[in-house]
């Protein structure tokens, strides 16, 4: 038995795959540099939430635009690359997690500077 259920075994297949796509079939020169840091699968497969990180904050709404207009293309592509029976819908989402700990570090690293008298 494997550790871990097939909807995250796929999962983890499924961002490698869509990361290799972004980055060399998806041809948009306005599109910047992506990350893609984790895809979650529904129990029964068939949708995915795929999570991005951009590198530039201001091209997070245009990066998304992007993204869902070649959702079909990245489905296609998948069907191609993997044999499995359902394909899954994709939904893009940003990773908001890495801000989040940015802010926390910051946080921190305030704490612990030493008071001024």
């Amino acid at each position: 038995m494997h550790p871990y259920k097939r909807s995250q075994r796929l999962g983890i297949l499924l961002r490698e795959e869509v990361a290799q796509i972004i980055l060399h079939k998806i041809k948009d020169p306005r599109l910047g540099f992506i990350t893609v840091t984790d895809v979650e699968l529904s129990d029964d497969l068939r949708q995915a939430k795929v999570f991005i990180s951009v590198l530039k904050s201001e091209e997070r709404e245009f990066t998304l635009q992007i993204l869902n207009e070649a959702k079909g293309f990245i489905r296609s592509e998948i069907a191609k690359r993997l044999r499995i029976k359902i394909i899954p819908t994709f939904e893009f989402v940003f990773d908001e997690s890495i801000e989040r700990g940015f802010r926390i570090d910051q946080l921190l690293k305030e704490i612990k500077k030493p008071v001024e008298p």
